[in-house]
């Protein structure tokens, strides 16, 4: 079976075509002109150049069976706000048209937990839903948008199943993501203090396991959280100074002081020129613990749900060999 691929050069879209390839599919993945391809090198797959917004997208997925559609803009930066819409709502709904046309049996749509919200004061599942408004920032906002693009889809008659993945941890963490940088900057004893949050990790190898899963097991129409351990951002920390023996910073910081240093930077620094570290939205998103609840995916499709310590020492071990300069390497545990 030949499947297409957008997002492929990406974190999760990566550990998706090794899977893929292991289990015996022929792959085409989709990537943009200027992408880097260091991600799927020595891979045998097919690559074709392309855009979400391209015309010819269903060209491209012709002789393709089905479509994992992983690709997304990430940015938490307010200034992206009409780049996230344009790639991942306007984006979305032409994949999926395209799809269509070109006859793709099956397709797998990747949105995020963004796109669910955060429960106030508890565990959100796929049958919570926060009011659009109240989704912090134009990333999160532009996630929602795009997964009801993929419900109209379904309504219209397309075979379809989204997977709402939580955050993935592990190799091939190229950009990398807001989680591997904190685990870079941890690596380089860059964080003196920690914001009190929470997060749901998942091994990349398991997200990678559930959207096949939910290609072959999913009903149409629904959606499945690919997530696993809930962990407060102190306890992650914790974790980390286990695996790599450096000692985790012991104080939070008051909220007020990285959003007042992310105000400055976006909307004074950034009109002289000058290139922001912390985004507004980030931090906004920061003083709310998002868990989640993925026992749906866990009992309908069979995710697996690998050790969060084991996850966390391969990101780990990855980064110390691509990512983390090497005059650190010494003050890294190889445990």
């Amino acid at each position: 079976m030949k499947a297409f691929v957008t997002g492929g050069t990406g974190f999760v879209g990566a550990n998706l075509i090794r899977l893929l390839l292991q289990r015996g599919y022929q792959v085409r993945a989709l990537v943009r002109s200027n992408s880097s391809l260091d991600n799927l090198k020595s891979l045998k797959i097919e690559i074709v150049e392309g855009d979400l917004n391209g015309t010819n997208l269903s060209q491209l997925m012709s002789g393709c069976r089905v479509l994992f559609h992983v690709a997304a803009q990430y940015s938490l930066w307010q200034a992206d706000g009409d780049l996230l819409y344009r790639s991942n709502v306007l984006g979305t709904k032409n994949v999926l048209a395209c799809a269509r046309e070109a006859g793709i049996d099956r397709t797998v749509y990747t949105s995020s937990v963004a796109a669910i919200g955060v429960k106030p004061d508890g565990v959100a599942d796929e049958t919570y839903q926060s009011p659009a408004e109240k989704l912090v920032g134009d990333y999160k906002r532009s996630k929602y948008y795009a997964e009801q693009e993929a419900v109209k889809a379904v309504q219209q008659g397309q075979d379809l199943v989204i997977v709402n993945p939580s955050t993935p941890i592990g190799g091939f963490d190229l950009k990398p993501t807001p989680t591997g940088e904190i685990i870079v900057r941890f690596l380089q004893r860059k964080m003196p203090f920690y914001v009190d949050t929470g997060l749901n990790l998942i091994d990349v190898k398991d997200v990678a396991w559930g959207h096949l899963l939910a290609l072959e097991k999913g009903k149409t129409g629904d959606r499945y959280i690919l997530g696993n351990q809930n962990l407060t951002f102190e306890r992650l920390l914790g974790k980390l100074e286990q695996i790599t023996g450096i000692p985790a910073p012991k104080h939070t910081i008051p909220y007020w002081i990285p959003y007042s240093v992310a105000w400055l930077e976006e909307n004074v620094l950034t009109k002289l020129g000058k290139q922001p570290t912390i985004a507004i939205d980030g931090v906004r998103m920061s003083k709310q613990k998002m868990f989640y609840d993925a026992s749906k995916a866990v009992s309908e499709l069979g995710l697996p749900q690998t050790d969060i310590d084991r996850a966390l020492a391969e990101a780990v071990e990855w980064f110390r060999k691509q990512v983390v300069p090497k005059g650190i390497h010494s003050a890294i545990s190889s445990n």
